[in-house]
């Protein structure tokens, strides 16, 4: 076990013991009835709910890569329809950020990562021919403005999702906080 994962347990079994999970007690329905959709960057892990004075228990908090949604019927709308259907959500924040590594990635440069870590090219043949174009899907999105648009289309237009849900689109910068709307 890594080092840090070490550290971290032996962190947890303080928490634990000294009940510091106390002021962090909420329950599992978001006070605002909001769901954010926003992208997984380390910069933004606290200073997004800081720079939006959001607490524990204030919102739907669903981060990935990008903050986009790249399946209709994926993961990230999963947790939306379970936001909104079971807990109360009437609100989406698409939030993506300036300077974000997804609008830069390079899809043939992360498979051959891939094969210099081990998979093996019919692996990836595989997954070419069989689900994804895999360099097209592993690419950039370049336009952050462009990105957070598409994907709160993408949201609101989904059939599965009601036409009263509001949807608004953002793109906060990762130094300062400031929210811009797209």
């Amino acid at each position: 076990m890594k080092e840090q994962i070490g550290k971290m347990l032996e962190y947890n079994k303080v928490f634990v013991e000294h009940e510091l999970y106390k002021k962090y007690t909420t329950t599992k329905y978001p006070d605002r009835k909001i769901a954010i959709l926003a992208c997984m960057d380390t910069r933004m892990t606290e200073l997004l709910p800081a720079a939006l004075g959001l607490k524990n228990g204030d919102v739907k908090l669903i981060k990935t890569a990008g903050g986009r949604v790249l399946h209709p019927y994926g993961s990230v709308i999963f947790s939306l329809l379970v936001a909104v259907y079971e807990m109360g959500v009437d609100t989406v924040l698409v939030i993506g950020h300036d300077d974000c590594g997804g609008s830069l990635l390079n899809g043939r440069k992360m498979i051959e990562e891939m094969k210099a870590r081990g998979i093996s090219q019919d692996v990836i043949d595989h997954v070419d021919a069989n689900h994804k174009n895999l360099e097209e899907w592993l690419s950039g999105f370049g336009d952050v403005c462009r990105s957070v648009q598409d994907t709160v289309e993408t949201i609101r237009n989904h059939p599965l999702l009601p036409d009263d849900l509001e949807v608004l689109g953002f793109v906060m910068n990762p130094e300062t906080g400031k929210m811009q709307e797209v």
